[in-house]
C-alpha cells in the first residue's frame, strides 16, 4: 500500500510540473544524486539523477531518466529485442527521495562545481530534453542509459573538460555486472548465459560509468579542466541524503544454487548412464526429454538475443554451442524409433559441438558461468551414450537384415 501511495505522489508531481513554467536563477545548486541497488531486479544496478536547487523561485527538482512502464504495449517482448524505450522524467525532491527509503536504499548527493554559466547551460539541456518530442530515448542498458544520460549532459555544459583518475579496477563488463548480482545466484547464470564474447572486453573508465556507483566514484575525484589549463574539482560536496537500515538480508540455500542444481542433475545423469547401459537397450527417456527441453528453450533465447536483439553484450555467444535450440525437436524425435537413423547422426554432430564448448571454457574463450560445466558434461555424457546404444542396435539391425538377406537368397 505504501508503494502505491508513493507511485501517486510521484505521478502527480509529474502532473504538476507539466503545467507551471520551470524557471531557475543562478543561484541553483546542482547536484549528482546516486541511490544504491535495491532489492528488484530492475533495481539491481542502482540510480542515477540530476538534482536542481534553487531556494529564490521555491524549485527543488529531480530530473530522472530511469521512467518506463510496465504497462507499454508488448512491453516484454520489446525488452528482450532490446526496444525499451526510456523518458526522462522532473520530480519534486520531496515525492523522489521517499521512494528510495522504501526500497532502503542509501542516496548520495554530490554538489557540482559549476560556473554559472555552466549552470545555465545545463539547465537549458535539461529543460530542453524535457520537451514532449525529447524526453524519450530509447534505452541501452551499457551504453545509453539512466547513468550515462545525466553524466553526457553535465559534460556538454562544461567549458572545459573532465580529467579522470581512474578510483576502480579495470573490469570486464561481465565482471561489473557480477558485483551487482552475485557469483552463484540465477539471475547471475540467466545473465551467463545471454552474454556473449564482447561482455568479456575490459571496459574502459567512461563505459564502467553505465553503472551509478562508480560514475559516482569518478566524479568524486575527477577534476575540470578549462581551455586555459586551469583545474577545479569537479564535485565541491558529498552528502547523504537518505540512509540505509542495516537488515539482515535472506540468503538462498546452497542446495537452491545453480551449481548445486547442475551438480545434483550431472549425478543423477551418472547413475542413470550407468542403469541404462547395464540394461543395453533404451534410455531413461523422462530425464532426457526434461534436459532437452530445458537447454532447447535456453537456445532459442539465446539465439534470438544474439542474432535479433539490439541489446548490447549478447553477440557471438559460445553458450549456443551447448544450449542448442534444435534440442527442443530432439526431445520429441527420442520418443519414436523411426527416427533411430537421425538421432543417430545427430549425436555425432552434437558431440562435436559439446567437445568445443568443453575447449572454449577451458580456453577461457568466452566466460561461462561455473554451472554451465556440470551441464555440459551431462550432455556430453548423454549424447555419448545415445550414440553408443544407437551404434549397437544399428549394427545388430544390418546384421539381422543381411542374415534374412542370405535365407531368402537360400
Amino acid at each position: 500500500m505504501k508503494k502505491i501511495i508513493l507511485f501517486s505522489l510521484l505521478f502527480f508531481g509529474i502532473l504538476d510540473l507539466r503545467a507551471q513554467q520551470i524557471s531557475f536563477s543562478d543561484s541553483t545548486v546542482i547536484s549528482l544524486i546516486t541511490c544504491s541497488p535495491g532489492a528488484e531486479v530492475y533495481s539491481k544496478f542502482g540510480h542515477t539523477a540530476v538534482r536542481l536547487n534553487d531556494s529564490k523561485n521555491g524549485n527543488d527538482l529531480v530530473f530522472n531518466y530511469g521512467i518506463f512502464s510496465f504497462e507499454t504495449e508488448s512491453f516484454y517482448y520489446k525488452f528482450i529485442k532490446g526496444e525499451t524505450d526510456y523518458q526522462l522524467g522532473i520530480y519534486d525532491t520531496r515525492y523522489f527521495l521517499p521512494e528510495y527509503a522504501e526500497r532502503n536504499s542509501m542516496v548520495w548527493e554530490q554538489i557540482l562545481n559549476l560556473t554559472p554559466v555552466e549552470k545555465r547551460n545545463l539547465i537549458k539541456l535539461l529543460l530542453k530534453n524535457y520537451e514532449p518530442e525529447n524526453r524519450t530515448y530509447r534505452y541501452n542498458f551499457v551504453f545509453d542509459n539512466c547513468s550515462t544520460r545525466p553524466r553526457d549532459k553535465i559534460f556538454a555544459s562544461l567549458d572545459g573538460y573532465v580529467k579522470y583518475q581512474q578510483t576502480s579496477t579495470p573490469k570486464t563488463f561481465r565482471q561489473w555486472v557480477g558485483n551487482y548480482v552475485g557469483t552463484d545466484t540465477w539471475l547471475k547464470f540467466g545473465i551467463d548465459l545471454i552474454f556473449g564474447m564482447d561482455a568479456d572486453r575490459v571496459a574502459n573508465v567512461s563505459e564502467s560509468m553505465f553503472l551509478p556507483e562508480t560514475l559516482m566514484f569518478e566524479f568524486q575525484s575527477a577534476q575540470i579542466i578549462s581551455p586555459s589549463g586551469q583545474t577545479r574539482k569537479l564535485v565541491t560536496e558529498k552528502k547523504i541524503l537518505v540512509n540505509k537500515k542495516d537488515l539482515k538480508e535472506q540468503e538462498d540455500s546452497w542446495l537452491f544454487k545453480p551449481t548445486a542444481i547442475a551438480i545434483l542433475l550431472l549425478f543423477l545423469g551418472v547413475i542413470l548412464t550407468i542403469w541404462d547401459n547395464k540394461k543395453g537397450k533404451r534410455h531413461f527417456k523422462l530425464f532426457d526429454t526434461f534436459i532437452l527441453v530445458a537447454t532447447g528453450i535456453g537456445g532459442i533465447i539465446a539465439f534470438y538475443l544474439m542474432f535479433f536483439s539490439l541489446h548490447p553484450l549478447v553477440k557471438l555467444n559460445l553458450n549456443l554451442l551447448w544450449l542448442n535450440p534444435l534440442n527442443l525437436i530432439i526431445a520429441i524425435m527420442i520418443w519414436f524409433k523411426r527416427f533411430s537413423i537421425a538421432l543417430f547422426y545427430y549425436q555425432i554432430f552434437n558431440i562435436l559441438l559439446l567437445i568445443s564448448a568443453l575447449v572454449a571454457f577451458a580456453l577461457s574463450v568466452q566466460s561461462f558461468n561455473i554451472a554451465a560445466f556440470p551441464l555440459i558434461v551431462l550432455l556430453l555424457m548423454r549424447s555419448t551414450s545415445w550414440f553408443a546404444l544407437a551404434k549397437v542396435k544399428i549394427h545388430k539391425t544390418k546384421k539381422r537384415l543381411s542374415r534374412n538377406q542370405n535365407y531368402h537368397n537360400v
